[in-house]
């Protein structure tokens, strides 16, 4: 029942309808299923009273023109309600447990902001009572910023970054520290899940969101409480369940760069049990980087994405409630724009210089026709996942609770790695793996001082990766001679390479063979013109070589946590987490025909050593590479790789790892508003069984351990949520010392994980809301890293991808328009300069590369953001339309640099999103 009576008839009602309305306490926090669309507030209290079964009174006047947000999934009544009311200018004037009157708050508490409830600690609780820094956002906060991707959340949460390269290889960035890495046995920093399951390998790891309950985004060590590989922090995306009530959504959009979107939900309840949700999205765009190449598609840089989810939720009692959630993606590109940092892009038959060297300037990449089965360059990637979960009340203290997880990840893709039209270094990428993940957990809180969880887990990884390069051995050697341009032969400026048709010369590349034998032997190796052209005809423009590696992990977990609250403002939380690792690591390499540059570079550096017999022996190989050129079966001739030479098949080795994590936190509340909170977490990154190609050809493979990487984080923090001012503010400072800590380093075209040492990270995060009035709200945020290595070859080195300052920006302020109203909505982010690897380009350490590249150039300076949603919603109707721009005023930045490339001395740059913009429309039951 409703009443829309006036103050005194409305308190008159309450007074009459106390005497039979009166519960128990523990009928006001009962938990129920809310499927509460967003609409009219009115309409949106009429259905909370109805599914929560609580009658609701309420002035008329006061929810005139009001809407409220949606409110959805398993929460206790009052927690709906508050949700619903947050922000409206409504407060509760009586609650008799089964009867609830609502009166117009006072003007100064009409600006109050609604909270996000947040299950990092593995239970309910808003924002501002967990104990370490925490950033939630709701799927409507996330809608209003135009969130669609993890890289448009980092923007608005302090201290994360997160860049999408390419959709195969996002790289993960929390507190300065790294997370990245493709091989099959790499191991992250920085976890991803997604309802709880773990999907943190870097491919299948860049999900899309949409239809989102809310993100979460915990910094610090969160291995007790995330699992796995959370060393620094995790990021979980929870998704909307379906729900008991019957609700549909509908939207499109379309803008500039061939941008065009379409997006939906339907809600069904099948009976009073079982409910199934839909959601899908289809997102394109075109290039944004010119491609000069024929038939190069829609450019670089360009998306077609495609995501759809299943959920079915299934409550047979109120104590019991299951969901089974599918989730499907699929990525498909026409290449990565990886351009040269120093060629300019030519034509390749005549030499033609096309275009400049600016990041934005266009390119002529291309796949060679008979490399990876004539797929062309871009990525095409898809990943399944089924999620399973479970929850029982065992009675009113205790809860069981199960997540289940499989995903099947497969990935590929092409790329021009050089960044010139010139056909010199092509790779193809083919990775994926099959996991498992299965957790239980035993919940207790009987209302009293003391509440704890304990529980177990496994995780099964089946992780493979391929890698096929492919050189033209012609084009290779004038680049390692300092001759990509033709020299005097040409008269080309150094920047400009020279027609394809000239490395195709003897005469050229001959004298470049002569070139290199006699400087790479020390003089003690000369090559007559003849015997010089004799071998650089043997060189191969087709020179494929190919590394398989692929890894299966075993790992089992124990782990409990408790929380004691010894008095009513003092709550110390404590928890540990043992780990076991059982891990197996394959490597094999192969060559599909013999390098002749690698056996000319192998012969002169026997010749090098100046023995009669070493010179004898060189002599010998580079005979036998002119006789047999590439042929495998020529007898006793070592089939040379140029890059990464060949095994004997393939080899395995074995690795058990394990290890304790913990955390010790406390929390006092200053007042109902204000908390204080400090910390102190140990996190753990297992031990990494790598491998790598032998170092000769035949030889075994060369295996590394990179001992388990720790932690040992402090933090301290204050949180207030002054909710009746408007005003949400979160304070932390942290300190991070690393042992073993494990970097990256590129070794010829692949990068393999090795111990850098001692590191250590500090730096102050800051975050706040504040509505200032009921029409205006701004947020902001500001991050400070200090993250360097601390000793080794990488000491006073930054750590890749980590800006040491970052803030963002927003406003959103809505006003009066005819028949609605009109929302303004613009944000600001800002990050300074970043290097892009642990080496921060510095020439003293690029060793180990085929061409070293002796320039500090591979960065990007500091740059701002800036976008811009204006929406319109009428007062009557279910619809909205919003107009949208990003990077409004079109910043040219990196998004990334070095690359493979740069393993030859010829690093490339991804530009980064230009200015978009468009018109979105959306529809609502």
């Amino acid at each position: 029942m409703i009443s829309t009576v006036s103050h005194n008839a409305l308190l008159a009602g309450l007074a009459a309808a106390a005497a039979f309305v009166a519960a128990p306490a523990s009928a006001q926090d009962r938990v129920r299923d809310f499927d509460i669309p967003a609409q009219n507030l009115g309409a949106a209290l009429n259905a909370w009273s109805a599914q929560s079964d609580v009658q609701i009174l309420y002035p008329a006047q006061a929810v005139a023109g009001r809407d409220a947000p949606a409110v959805r999934g398993r929460l206790e009544t009052r927690e709906a309600l508050r949700r619903l009311i947050a922000g409206a200018g409504l407060r509760v004037e009586r609650d008799e447990g089964r009867l609830v009157a609502l009166q117009a708050a006072p003007a100064e508490t009409a600006v109050s902001l609604s909270d996000v409830v947040v299950t990092a600690q593995r239970r309910e609780q808003a924002t501002a009572e967990v104990p370490f820094a925490l950033t939630a956002l709701s799927g409507e906060t996330l809608e209003e910023r135009g969130v669609a991707t993890l890289r448009d959340l980092s923007l608005y949460t302090p201290g994360l970054v997160v860049e999408d390269q390419s959709p195969n290889n996002p790289i993960f960035v929390m507190r300065g520290i790294n997370s990245s890495g493709g091989d099959s046995f790499s191991e992250p920093r920085v976890s991803v899940f997604q309802d709880g399951v773990p999907i943190s390998k870097s491919r299948g790891s860049f999900v899309e969101l949409f239809d989102i309950a809310r993100v979460e985004v915990a910094k610090g060590p969160q291995s007790t409480l995330f699992g796995r590989g959370a060393l620094i922090g995790g990021i979980n995306v929870i998704q909307n369940r379906a729900a008991p009530g019957p609700d549909w959504r509908l939207s499109a959009e379309a803008g500039n760069q061939g941008q065009a979107m379409a997006e939906g939900m339907v809600n069904l309840p099948l009976n009073d049990v079982v409910a199934v949700r839909l959601a899908a999205r289809h997102r394109e765009r075109d290039g944004s980087l010119e491609n000069l190449a024929p038939d190069s598609g829609d450019g670089l840089n360009a998306l077609r994405l495609d995501a759809v989810r299943a959920a079915v939720s299934f409550a047979p009692t109120p104590d019991v409630s299951a969901d089974l959630i599918f989730n499907f993606q699929q990525e498909e590109t026409d290449g990565t724009g990886f351009k040269s940092m120093y060629l300019r892009p030519t034509d390749p038959g005549t030499g033609q210089a096309l275009a400049g060297l600016a990041t934005d300037d266009p390119v002529w990449l291309s796949a060679p026709a008979d490399f990876a089965d004539g797929r062309g360059l871009g990525v095409d990637q898809q990943y399944a996942g089924v999620t399973a979960l479970l929850r029982y009340d065992l009675n009113e203290a205790f809860t069981l609770n199960s997540v289940t997880g499989y995903r099947d990840v497969d990935s590929i893709e092409v790329y021009d790695a050089d960044g010139t039209s010139l056909p010199v270094f092509t790779t193809m990428e083919d990775n994926g793996g099959r996991y498992l993940s299965q957790e239980l957990r035993l919940n207790y809180d009987g209302g009293g001082a003391v509440s704890w969880f304990v529980g177990a887990s496994y995780y099964q990884e089946r992780a493979r990766s391929e890698v096929d390069v492919r050189f033209d051995e012609r084009i290779l050697l004038a680049q390692v001679s300092g001759m990509l341009n033709g020299g005097p032969l040409t008269g080309l400026p150094q920047n400009n390479p020279a027609p394809l048709g000239l490395f195709g010369q003897t005469a050229f590349t001959g004298a470049l063979v002569q070139g290199v034998v006699a400087q790479l032997s020390g003089g003690r190796l000369l090559l007559s013109g003849a015997e010089a052209a004799a071998l650089a005809a043997r060189l191969d423009p087709a020179h494929v070589e190919t590394s398989r590696n692929t890894a299966d992990l075993d790992s089992y977990d124990l782990f409990a946590d408790a929380t004691f609250r010894p008095a009513d403002r003092w709550e110390i939380s404590a928890g540990v987490r043992y780990t076991h690792d059982d891990k197996t690591t394959r490597w094999g390499s192969a060559v599909a025909g013999r390098s002749i540059l690698g056996g000319v570079v192998g012969a002169s550096g026997l010749a090098a050593s100046g023995s009669p017999a070493g010179v004898a022996t060189a002599r010998a190989l580079l005979q036998g590479l002119t006789l047999f050129g590439t042929d495998l079966a020529a007898p006793g001739l070592p089939d040379f790789g140029v890059n990464a030479q060949p095994s004997n098949g393939e080899e395995s080795q074995d690795l058990s790892d394990d290890g304790f994590s913990w955390r010790l936190t406390g929390r006092y509340a200053l007042s109902e508003a204000v908390n204080l909170y400090g910390s102190y977490s140990r996190g753990r990154r297992a031990a990494v069984l790598s491998a790598a190609a032998p170092s000769a050809p035949g030889g075994p493979v060369n295996f590394t351990v990179s001992p388990a990487e720790t932690v040992d984080a402090f933090e301290v923090g204050l949180k207030a949520d002054l909710r009746q001012s408007g005003l949400r503010f979160d304070a932390s400072a942290y300190y991070y010392d690393y042992q073993n800590f494990q970097t990256r380093e590129l070794v010829g075209s692949g990068f393999i994980t090795t111990n850098a040492g001692q590191a250590e990270a500090y730096g102050v995060e800051l975050q706040g809301d504040w509505r200032a009035t009921p029409a205006l709200s701004l947020f902001g945020t500001y991050a400070y890293s200090h993250a360097r290595f601390g000793a080794g070859a990488y000491e006073g080195n930054r750590f890749a991808r980590s800006p040491d300052h970052s803030l963002s920006v927003g406003a959103a302020l809505s006003l009066a328009a005819p028949g609605g109203r009109l929302e303004l909505r613009p944000s600001y982010s800002w990050r300074s300069r970043i290097f892009f690897a642990d080496d921060n380009d510095r020439p003293d350490l690029q060793t180990g590369r085929i061409v070293a590249d002796l320039l500090q150039d591979e960065l990007q300076d500091a740059y701002g953001l800036l976008n811009l949603r204006i929406g319109y919603t009428p007062h009557a109707g279910d619809w909205e339309v919003e107009a949208f721009a990003s990077n409004l005023t079109d910043e040219v930045y990196r998004k990334g640099a070095g690359s493979a490339g740069e393993s030859i001395g010829m690093p490339t740059n991804v530009l980064g999103e230009p200015r978009l913009y468009g018109l979105r429309l959306t529809i609502r039951r």
